[in-house]
């Protein structure tokens, strides 16, 4: 078999193909790792989203300081490991231009359609990241990619138009599915499909065992180390997702069995997170192997439906009615899953950063734009909406900055990104939010 950067390893599993698609390898790429050697074109350019609602709190973001030498505030202590690599954006603001602002819905509409909302649903635009996939997604197996952790499919900020969404997979096991399983058919059941199930317990990788074998015996000694990390890490995320699906043991103190089946999805905090975290692993690996350049994820959907085990408040709740406390300057219990969410973003940053890729990791050859609906949720705050962007995008920007927009249209950031990425615009926006002037301190 011959082995270049388009090979997937495939094998049958459980009744259902399976298919394994490899990472850029070393004996893929140039003496450099910059490019690959067959073409001289460069490593794929990535751009994904990364959403949460009800923004964070004031006081406790901003950095007090511009431009490279910015501290870290409390509520971004997590991501203090990625300063070097992370770009804060504050002081962008979403105009309603007389539309009236819908809460929980204009901020996030007008970061990535440039315009204000009519009403719930009622964008004028399509979302920038689907320009983006038309711009760079068009060579991979998938445009885009959307996922949430919040368990339900129409969280998705991703659209084409007001009434063409793209749906998010809530389910961890059903997203492995599809990027393992390529819609097989049994020719004697057209609707048959192989269970992620049986997949995960037998793993993907015993059904390529005598391919991967054969690639392993003819790559080079770094290659080997690479496949053997990458094998490990889809092994390990097929492990998560087997415990996931066992019944728990029993414990004696608890009068009421855990419920089997497949992985939890909602909005229990610790479901959230747990679910995140594969669903940022396995995002991982479909970006390392070209299954896509695009993707869109939700931690927490607009109005934070987030709550904590056994309790039915949550945390878009505690934003509007608990007090604040005045030694903190913060409200205590809302800022509970502030913590939780930065720290969910600094799990996608480690998934993307931990798969070394040529001359760098991921992350370096990546543009991960992360933003909120609102800044301050207590009273929807359109002013300041937490907007960041992480990655080196191949080195086409510059990182480790803070920037202060000074009360300019959010639409700044999103024409900038746009521009990084190659889509070829020049102004973007609607009404006072139409701009052509690009946040040139972060492009290089």
């Amino acid at each position: 078999m011959k082995f270049d950067r388009r090979t997937a390893l495939h094998g049958m599993l459980g009744g259902g193909a399976v298919s394994v698609a490899l990472p850029f390898l070393d004996c893929f790429l140039n003496t450099n790792g910059t490019a690959l050697a067959a073409t001289g074109a460069p490593l794929p350019l990535r751009f994904g989203t990364w959403f949460w609602g009800c923004g964070l709190t004031p006081g406790r973001w901003i950095p007090q300081k511009t431009g490279a030498a910015y501290d870290m505030p409390p509520e971004l202590k997590p991501l203090e490991a990625f300063k070097d690599r992370l770009s804060i954006f504050s002081g962008f603001k979403a105009n309603t231009d007389g539309k009236g602002a819908v809460p929980h819905y204009t901020g996030s509409m007008a970061i990535m359609t440039g315009a204000a909302p009519k009403g719930q649903g009622m964008v004028e635009a399509a979302t920038f990241d689907t320009m983006v996939a038309d711009t760079i997604g068009g060579q991979s197996r998938f445009r885009s990619l959307e996922v949430t952790a919040t368990g339900n499919p129409s969280d998705s900020n991703s659209r084409r138009s007001s009434a063409v969404i793209n749906a998010s997979e809530p389910s961890p096991l059903a997203f492995y599915q599809r990027l393992f399983g390529p819609e097989f058919k049994d020719p004697n059941a057209a609707d048959f499909k192989p269970d992620p199930r049986v997949m995960v317990r037998k793993s993907a990788l015993s059904a390529i065992k005598d391919q991967r074998d054969a690639l392993l015996g003819e790559v080079g000694a770094a290659d080997r180390v690479r496949l053997d990390e990458y094998f490990t890490s889809i092994r390990q995320l097929e492990q998560q997702l087997d415990i996931q699906l066992q019944k728990p043991a029993p414990l004696e103190a608890c009068k009421v069995p855990g419920q089997p089946g497949a992985t939890k999805v909602g909005t229990q905090i610790d479901d959230v997170i747990a679910n995140h975290r594969l669903l940022a692993g396995l995002m991982a690996q479909a970006l390392a192997c070209n299954q896509t350049q695009v993707f869109n994820v939700m931690f927490g959907d607009a109005t934070s439906s987030l709550r904590k085990a056994g309790s039915t408040i949550t945390h878009h709740q505690l934003t509007h009615e608990e007090p604040i406390d005045e030694k903190s300057g913060c409200q205590p219990e809302a800022t509970y899953f502030v913590e939780r969410i930065v720290e969910g973003f600094q799990t996608m940053l480690v998934a993307m950063d931990s798969v070394r890729e040529g001359d760098g990791t991921l992350l370096d050859h990546m543009l991960l734009f992360a933003y909120s609906e609102c800044s301050f949720a207590k009273v929807h705050s359109l002013e300041s909406i937490p907007m960041f962007v992480a990655g080196r995008a191949n080195g086409k920007v510059k990182t480790g900055l803070h920037i202060d927009g000074g009360g300019d249209p959010v639409t700044r950031v999103g024409l900038t990104v746009q521009q990084v990425l190659g889509v070829p615009a020049s102004s973007w926006g609607a009404g006072s939010m139409q701009t052509s002037k690009s946040v040139t301190e972060i492009m290089v």
